[in-house]
């Protein structure tokens, strides 16, 4: 009788032991989820695109263990939850690194259009201070033409960060700048010869 109790006590017990390791975590797995889908609204995919790629790599290799466990007939998710545990925490970093960058990215879009902003000045005085002779007239005229360019690429850029489209701020002020730094040299150099060729 004691040793009948006993066995049905161990079978009881292993049946507890496998269902509990063979119940597919569905509730980590929606807070994995959640957790991602956290990280991505905050702009991981956009700011720290390596990262979530490689979140997302993760999850799928989480849905590919389910998969393989639900296979079996002893099922034993534990590996499951160990990488359900390791995703979570990456996913909350990831979240944060994206808030930083973003924080950042803004930052350097707002020193970008300061600084496009006092050399659309500058050139407007250097073409102002220009030679106006025959040759110089048309290439005046054009370089008059690029900076109103630059002057509507700023419009564009202060348009783009109200819609939080920072990196493509980012990007049209990188490329203004360098526009208007290299009509900056050139009005530079041309006054500059104008001055020694006057003085000569």
């Amino acid at each position: 009788m004691k040793k009948k109790l006993m066995i049905a006590l161990t079978a009881v017990s292993m049946a507890v032991l496998f269902s509990s390791c063979g119940k597919v975590p569905q509730a980590e797995i929606d807070a994995a989820n959640v957790a991602i889908e956290a990280a991505k609204t905050a702009g991981a995919d956009i700011y720290v695109a390596e990262d979530f790629a490689a979140l997302q790599d993760s999850m799928r290799s989480v849905s590919e263990n389910v998969e393989a466990q639900n296979g079996k007939l002893f099922k034993n998710f534990d590996k499951v939850k160990e990488q359900l545990v390791v995703l979570n925490q990456i996913a909350a970093e990831t979240k944060t690194k994206a808030e930083v960058r973003k924080e950042e990215v803004k930052q350097e879009v707002a020193a970008l259009q300061a600084e496009l902003t006092n050399l659309v000045a500058q050139n407007n005085e250097l073409v102002a201070k220009a030679p106006k002779g025959k040759e110089g007239a048309a290439a005046l005229e054009a370089i008059k033409g690029d900076n109103s360019l630059i002057e509507t690429s700023l419009n564009e850029i202060t348009e783009l960060v109200a819609a939080e489209n920072l990196m493509g701020a980012l990007d049209k002020a990188k490329a203004a700048k360098e526009k208007a730094l290299a009509i900056n040299g050139e009005l530079s150099e041309v006054i500059a010869k104008y001055s020694k060729y006057r003085k000569g």
